[in-house]
């Protein structure tokens, strides 16, 4: 494969690599932070996704009858900020409440939404400069009391006039404003990004439906599928005016609720590392993997554990690493807050998504399954490399133009191999090894279902 240091793609974003977190998850549990930090994690997200639209931040509760949900009742957002966020040292995107008001007779409230603003950045002095309104509104299991519901006409009027103009103007310092997108909803993206007043947007991403899972799609096209809603997306924001507004891919997984083994085995590990790559290459300013915590899940609920799914895990989930509230599920003998396979994918990833470098162009030729990434690296190159095959293993060959020799450099790779070992309960983390010296190109020995990150000197 070769390297192109001439083909600058995008600036790399230092809050790609995230983990959301979820008020009906107690936060207050030890080891949360230092998990976060463990995988790489730079940015978060609260107080959830779809809990988003019933949660009410000053209460820390849910409404009455259809509004009600489960906060618990450890998780209020001082204690979030306090005992996750600061000393992670994570950069904090929050969803406010657009789909109902706090006794559930209606939308939800402006005046709320800015007075978590104020309290966040003129009270608390959090600095809290991600803010969207509600959560996938265009969906139509989106708890939405408005007369019009999912109505993107309405969405766009009232976040503009009145959500729009009251966050703002409550903050203590310049925040973001996001509007929520679904560049798949031919009726709501054009509608909402002509109409609305925003300064970002936030996507979400799900590979797969919970009823179609397969591991040859994730791993071969779904990430092509992504390039292309990303694609489409900045699309419709030029079309709107707003062709620099940044892209939030607020959440990311591989597959809707309810989760099944793939959640938790190697081929997603895969799929994240390449969401990644994609995101890097296309510029995007922020993303948040759905989900820290939270979410674990039996066959039973619903998900698939065919024997056609690669895995073995008899509990799949959204979250990356291993829960102690879940009855049982990840099983007690794993350890509270072990990093799991996605979140080791995320380690190796710290090696390859640096703020403020540049994400570069990259060609492979000869080799099925080989795909690549390359980003500059403080003064030298990282390259991003996935062996998609899953019983083959491929030397590859790298070659950077223009630099026809270094001084050596690391490489670092998670596998099936390591995966494995989770059969027996064991969920080693990320292999290193040293690059020697090398002249004209080197060579890197990828196992099957692997990932690296080579970063050259």
């Amino acid at each position: 494969m070769f390297v192109h240091p001439s083909i600058v793609l995008a600036k790399v974003s230092p809050l790609i690599l995230g983990s959301g977190m979820t008020v009906t998850y107690n936060i207050t549990l030890p080891g949360i932070a230092s998990a976060l930090v463990a995988a790489g994690s730079e940015a978060t997200r609260w107080p959830g996704g779809k809990v988003a639209n019933w949660y009410h931040w000053k209460t820390n509760s849910s409404g009455p009858g259809i509004c009600s949900g489960h906060a618990n009742p450890n998780s209020t957002f001082d204690n979030f900020m306090r005992d996750v966020a600061t000393p992670a040292h994570l950069d904090v995107a929050v969803t406010v409440n657009y789909g109902s008001n706090a006794a559930c007779t209606g939308g939800g409230d402006p005046s709320e939404a800015a007075a978590w603003v104020a309290y966040a950045n003129a009270t608390q002095n959090y600095g809290v400069q991600w803010w969207t309104v509600g959560n996938e509104q265009w969906a139509a299991g989106a708890l939405d009391l408005h007369s019009h519901p999912h109505s993107p006409v309405q969405y766009a009027r009232i976040e503009a006039s009145r959500f729009y103009p009251a966050m703002k103007a409550a903050s203590a310092t310049p925040i973001n404003v996001c509007v929520g997108v679904q560049p798949k909803n031919r009726y709501w993206d054009p509608i909402v990004l002509a109409k609305a007043r925003y300064d970002c947007v936030e996507m979400h991403y799900y590979a797969q439906s919970s009823e179609d899972i397969s591991d040859t799609f994730l791993l071969q096209q779904a990430i092509p599928v992504l390039h292309g809603y990303l694609l489409k997306l900045k699309g419709e924001l030029a079309a709107a005016g707003h062709a620099a507004a940044p892209i939030y891919l607020g959440e990311i997984g591989s597959s809707t609720s309810p989760p099944g083994k793939q959640s938790q085995s190697i081929v997603q590990a895969l799929f994240a590392g390449q969401v990644i790559g994609e995101l890097v290459n296309s510029g995007v300013a922020r993303a948040t993997w759905h989900l820290g915590n939270g979410d674990c899940s039996m066959p039973s609920d619903g998900g698939e554990f065919a024997k056609s799914i690669y895995g073995w895990q008899k509990w799949g989930g959204a979250m990356i690493f291993a829960d102690r509230q879940q009855n049982g599920c990840p099983p007690r003998s794993i350890p509270p807050e072990t990093l799991l396979a996605t979140a080791r994918a995320y380690q190796v990833l710290t090696h390859f998504a640096h703020p403020g470098e540049a994400a570069l162009g990259t060609s492979v030729s000869s080799l099925p399954g080989i795909c690549a990434y390359a980003t500059t690296d403080a003064g030298g190159f990282a390259v991003m490399l996935f062996n998609l095959n899953e019983t083959k293993s491929e030397n590859v060959p790298v070659s950077i133009d223009g630099h026809g020799s270094g001084a050596g450099g690391t490489i670092t790779t998670y596998d099936k191999a390591t995966y494995n070992r989770t059969k027996n309960n064991v969920w080693a983390g990320v292999k290193t090894a040293k690059l020697r010296a090398w002249s004209g190109s080197f060579t890197i020995p990828m196992s099957p279902w692997s990932m690296a990150v080579v970063e050259t000197q």
